[in-house]
């Protein structure tokens, strides 16, 4: 068995708690509210704003024998470059204030994702934010298109409203194959195992962000 295979048979539990997260069934279905989209943008873009600080803070700290994984993660820091600001811009073609939700806070959930992020890179293992990039891409691939078009269809927005979603939908399966090569090449078993443990956390923290999601938010333009 790869190490891939075993990191997604090993983390299939914390995958199934966070696609049974309520919100997800229900827009899936069709039954959503823009009051949950733009709730649901808010958080993407509190945790998608850290992503390349934390992928720079990876870098720094990679020994030198992983030096082959600071190109990778360099070339992460490349194409993650920006990505908040495709959700702020999300967020005003809903027709709100994007300035809005850039001044706001992180919901708890949320922060401690983030924290628990920033903990594993500084403290205990950088290779361990590869547990994070397993849960966020993967899970996207295989259903944010489902989820632009099921919200699309159900609140009339405009395709400038998901630039986010679609942009890791079936089109980043690339990405996830790349991923996939890069984690074939971590065979040392303590490496192994802390991406395991840790995307098993982030599973839970990501589902709890779904999980408690504001059921009012401002809708003032």
């Amino acid at each position: 068995m790869s190490f891939m295979e075993r990191l997604d048979r090993e983390t299939q539990d914390g995958r199934n708690y966070l696609l049974s997260s309520p919100i997800i069934g229900r827009c899936l279905g069709g039954d959503i509210s823009m009051q949950d989209y733009v709730a649901f943008l808010a958080q993407a873009y509190h945790h998608v704003k850290h992503t390349v600080p934390l992928l720079m803070a990876v870098g720094a700290r990679l020994p030198e024998d992983k030096e082959w994984l600071r190109e990778a993660v360099a070339n992460y820091i490349e194409e993650e470059l920006g990505h908040q600001e495709w959700i702020l811009n999300d967020i005003a073609a809903c027709g709100l204030d994007k300035e809005e939700v850039r001044r706001s806070e992180p919901a708890s959930a949320t922060e401690l994702m983030v924290a628990y992020a920033y903990d594993m890179v500084n403290r205990v293992n950088p290779l361990g934010f590869f547990g994070m990039v397993h849960v966020l891409e993967g899970t996207s691939v295989s259903t944010a298109d489902r989820a632009a078009d099921a919200i699309m269809s159900a609140l009339k927005l405009p395709p400038g409203a998901f630039s986010y979603l679609r942009s890791h939908g079936a089109l980043d399966v690339e990405h996830v194959q790349f991923f996939a090569s890069l984690m074939e090449r971590i065979v040392d078993p303590d490496d192994q195992q802390q991406i395991i443990q840790s995307a098993r956390m982030f599973y839970r923290l990501y589902a709890d962000i779904f999980r408690t999601l504001p059921s009012t938010v401002a809708l003032a333009a």
